[in-house]
C-alpha cells in the first residue's frame, strides 16, 4: 500500500464534450482551385478564423457556388477577399454595438446585416479614399452573393433580400480617360522600338554565331564564353550552383573573356557582378527577354489598330497562320468573352505565291516572321513551355533559365520601364508624356486610322466596337477634338463663305460676244462649243440674263429646269451677262430701289440686299455703259417685265 502522502491524485474522466451543432458542420475551410496559363492557384476562406464564423461559412458557400457557375476567369479571386473583409469588419464593428459577431448570419434576424453592410460601406470610403473604386468593387461581389443566396433561401429578411438588389451606395469614380500619345510621341516609340528590335537580332546573331564553336564546358572548360552558351542551350548546367565551384569568388578575377559578358559603363567599370548576373547575360545572347519582346509589343500595337493589348498578349502559335495574302490572328478578348479572326494583309506580297515568306518589313506579318524568328531557340530549348507568341526567357528562382509568358508586371520590366531605358538619336531619354499606360498604343493607332480614314464616328469605331463604346473611350482624345474643331470650322467658313460672298454671274464683253464660239473665248469663260452657240441664238435667255445649263441648278438637286429664274439669275453661278442684257438690270436695279421705299429695312434686306450687291459689282465692271443703258431705255420704251409670281412673293 502507497504510504501517507505517496497517494496518487485520482484523475477523473471528464464530461463528454456537447456534439456539434449543424452549423458546425459546414465551417471548414472553403478552398477553390483554379488553372490559368497552365499554373494552378488556390483561393481559400477559413470561416473559423472570424468570430462570425456562420456568416463567414453561408458567403464563402455561395462564393464557391457563384464562382463555379460562372466560371470566371480569376478564381473568384475578388469575391473572396470581398468575403475576408467583410467578416473581419463585422468581427471588429459588432461589439462596438455590444452585439455578439457570432449572432450574425444570413437568415437570422438579431443583427440587422443592412446597417452593417452601409457601415462598411463607409469604413471602406474612407480607409480606400474618394478617388478609389475599392469600395464599390467589393461591396458589389458582396450584394452579388447576397442575391444569389436570396433567391434560394427564404428565410432571408425582407430587408437583407431588398438590400441585396440595390446597386452600391457610392458608384465607382470615373476617373480621367486615358488620352492618345502625339504624333511625335507615337514617332519617337516607334523608331525607338525599330532600334531596340535591330540591336535584339544583332545581339542574337552574335550569340548564336559563338554558340556555333561552343562544347561541353565539363570538357572543354568554364572559362570559354563560347562553351557557356552550349551549357544555355542546357540550363540544367548554366546555374549558380554549378558555376560557383569553377570560378573565384572576386569577380575581377575572373578571364577576361568571361568577364566581358557582364553589363559594364562606358568607361569600362562593371555595373552588374556576380553568378546570377552571368548566368543572366549568357542567356541574353541566345534567347529575347520581357524587356526585348517589349519592343515587338509596342510596334504590333502601333500597326494592329483593331487589337488589344489583351488579345495580342495571350496569342499563341496555333492562332497564327500565315496565308498567301498575309497573316490571319485567331484573337481573345477575356472580357468580352470573344473569339475573332482577324487578318492582316501584306501591302507587297506576290499575287500567285503559295505562302508569304516575310520581306523583314515593319508590317504585322514582317514583325511576326521576326519574333518567331527571334524565339525560335527558345522553342527548341525550352520544348515544354506553352507555345506563346510572347515567350521570354529569363533567370528565375534558384539562378536557373526558364523560359515562360512574358507578363510585362514587374516594375522594372513593364512599359514604362521600357520607356525610361530608351534613347533618341542624340542619346537623350524619350520625353514621353504620363501615364505610360500600354492602351493609350491602341488609342493613338485608333487615332491614326481616324486621321486617315475620317468619317463618321461609325465608320471610325470599325467592326472591334460599338460606337457608343467608340464615343465614349477614345473619340474624347486630344486629336480628335482637334480633328472635330477643324471640321466643324471648315463648315462654318464655307457657310459665311456662301452667305458672304455669293456666287456673280460672267460679265460677257461685247467684243468676246461677237466671238463666243470660238473654242478659245469659250473655253477662257467655261463654256464648251454647244452652250457658246446656245447663248448666241438666244436659247438660254431666262428673261433676265442668259444661263448656262438651266437644268443644272444649284437650288435643286432633280435635274429639271430651274424654278427661281430669274429671281435668282444673279445670284447664280450659271448666269452669264451680255452687254446687250445691260438694261434689264438696270431697270431691274431701279425696281430695287423702288422697293426699298416701301419695305421695312430689315425685310428688303432679306429679299433684295444680296440682289442689289450683285448688281453693283456688275454695274463697277462696265461703268462706261451704264449711261448708254438708260438712253436705250428712254429712247425705246423699255420696262421691266417680271413673272407674276416673282412680283408677288418679293414685292409685299
Amino acid at each position: 500500500m502507497p504510504r501517507r502522502g505517496e497517494r496518487k491524485q485520482r484523475v477523473r474522466s471528464s464530461a463528454p464534450e456537447p456534439l456539434p451543432t449543424r452549423d458546425l458542420d459546414h465551417i471548414g475551410i472553403r478552398t477553390l482551385t483554379w488553372t490559368r496559363r497552365g499554373a494552378k492557384a488556390n483561393h481559400f476562406i477559413n470561416p473559423a478564423k472570424y468570430r462570425c464564423s456562420v456568416l463567414a461559412a453561408q458567403l464563402a458557400d455561395e462564393w464557391i457556388t457563384y464562382t463555379r457557375s460562372m466560371a470566371l476567369a480569376n478564381g473568384g479571386a475578388d469575391m473572396a477577399n470581398a468575403v475576408r473583409g467583410f467578416a473581419k469588419f463585422v468581427d471588429k464593428h459588432l461589439p462596438t454595438l455590444g452585439v455578439d459577431p457570432a449572432k450574425a448570419r444570413l437568415d437570422g434576424y438579431v443583427v440587422d446585416l443592412v446597417e452593417v453592410i452601409h457601415a462598411w460601406e463607409e469604413d471602406l470610403r474612407q480607409h480606400h479614399g474618394l478617388r478609389s473604386n475599392s469600395p464599390y468593387a467589393k461591396t458589389n461581389s458582396l450584394l452579388t452573393l447576397l442575391e444569389q443566396r436570396a433567391l434560394k433561401d427564404t428565410s432571408m429578411p425582407e430587408a437583407l433580400r431588398v438590400r441585396a438588389q440595390a446597386p452600391p451606395a457610392y458608384p465607382p469614380h470615373p476617373g480621367e480617360p486615358l488620352d492618345e500619345f502625339s504624333n511625335a510621341e507615337r514617332i519617337a516609340l516607334r523608331d525607338a522600338a525599330r532600334d531596340a528590335v535591330r540591336a535584339l537580332e544583332s545581339r542574337l546573331a552574335r550569340g548564336r554565331t559563338l554558340l556555333e564553336s561552343g562544347i561541353d564546358p565539363r570538357e572543354g572548360g568554364w572559362h570559354e564564353p563560347a562553351n557557356l552558351l552550349w551549357a544555355a542551350t542546357h540550363p540544367s548546367l548554366l546555374t549558380v550552383k554549378v558555376l560557383k565551384p569553377q570560378f573565384r569568388q572576386n569577380v575581377l578575377s575572373w578571364p577576361e573573356p568571361v568577364k566581358a559578358l557582364l553589363p559594364t559603363a562606358a568607361d569600362g567599370t562593371l555595373l552588374k557582378r556576380g553568378f546570377r548576373y552571368l548566368v543572366a547575360e549568357v542567356g541574353r545572347l541566345l534567347f529575347p527577354t520581357e524587356m526585348d519582346l517589349q519592343a515587338f509589343r509596342v510596334l504590333l500595337l502601333l500597326g494592329m489598330s483593331d487589337t488589344s493589348p489583351e488579345e495580342l498578349h495571350y496569342l499563341q502559335l496555333p492562332d497564327i497562320e500565315f496565308t498567301d495574302s498575309g497573316v490571319r490572328l485567331v484573337q481573345r478578348k477575356m472580357r468580352a468573352h470573344r473569339v475573332r479572326a482577324d487578318l492582316h494583309p501584306d501591302p507587297e506580297a506576290e499575287e500567285e505565291a503559295p505562302e508569304f515568306a516575310g520581306d523583314g518589313a515593319w508590317d504585322v506579318p514582317g514583325l511576326l516572321r521576326r519574333l518567331l524568328a527571334a524565339t525560335e531557340l527558345s522553342r527548341k530549348v525550352f520544348p515544354d513551355a506553352d507555345p506563346w507568341l510572347f515567350l521570354a526567357v529569363e533567370r528565375r528562382r534558384r539562378g536557373v533559365l526558364d523560359a515562360e509568358l512574358a507578363d510585362f508586371t514587374d516594375r522594372e520590366r513593364r512599359f514604362g520601364g521600357w520607356i525610361a531605358e530608351q534613347r533618341d538619336a542624340a542619346g537623350r531619354p524619350l520625353k514621353i508624356s504620363k501615364p505610360h499606360e500600354i492602351r493609350r498604343l491602341r488609342k493613338t493607332a485608333k487615332v491614326v486610322r481616324a486621321v486617315a480614314l475620317g468619317g463618321t464616328v461609325s465608320d471610325l469605331a470599325g467592326d472591334d466596337h460599338h460606337v457608343e463604346v467608340y464615343r465614349l473611350h477614345y473619340a474624347h482624345g486630344t486629336t480628335a477634338h482637334v480633328l472635330a474643331g477643324r471640321s466643324i470650322n471648315r463648315a462654318q467658313k464655307w457657310v459665311f463663305d456662301r452667305m458672304t460672298q455669293p456666287a456673280r454671274p460672267v460679265l460677257v464683253t461685247q467684243e468676246a460676244e461677237q466671238r463666243l464660239e470660238d473654242p478659245e473665248v469659250a473655253d477662257d469663260l467655261g463654256l464648251d462649243t454647244e452652250q457658246a452657240k446656245a447663248l448666241r441664238t438666244g436659247e438660254l435667255d431666262m428673261g433676265l440674263v442668259n444661263c448656262r445649263n438651266p437644268y443644272a441648278s444649284p437650288h435643286r438637286n432633280d435635274a429639271k429646269v430651274c424654278h427661281v429664274a430669274p429671281a435668282m439669275c444673279m445670284l447664280c453661278r450659271n448666269a452669264v451677262v451680255f452687254t446687250s442684257q445691260i438694261p434689264r438690270l438696270v431697270l431691274l436695279s431701279d425696281h430695287i430701289e423702288q422697293m426699298r421705299a416701301r419695305l421695312t429695312p430689315r425685310h428688303w434686306h432679306a429679299l433684295w440686299g444680296r440682289q442689289a450687291a450683285a448688281l453693283a459689282e456688275v454695274f463697277s465692271e462696265c461703268a462706261d455703259l451704264i449711261p448708254a443703258a438708260r438712253r436705250e431705255i428712254a429712247e425705246l420704251g423699255l420696262r421691266l417685265d417680271l413673272p407674276l409670281g416673282m412680283r408677288t412673293e418679293f414685292d409685299r
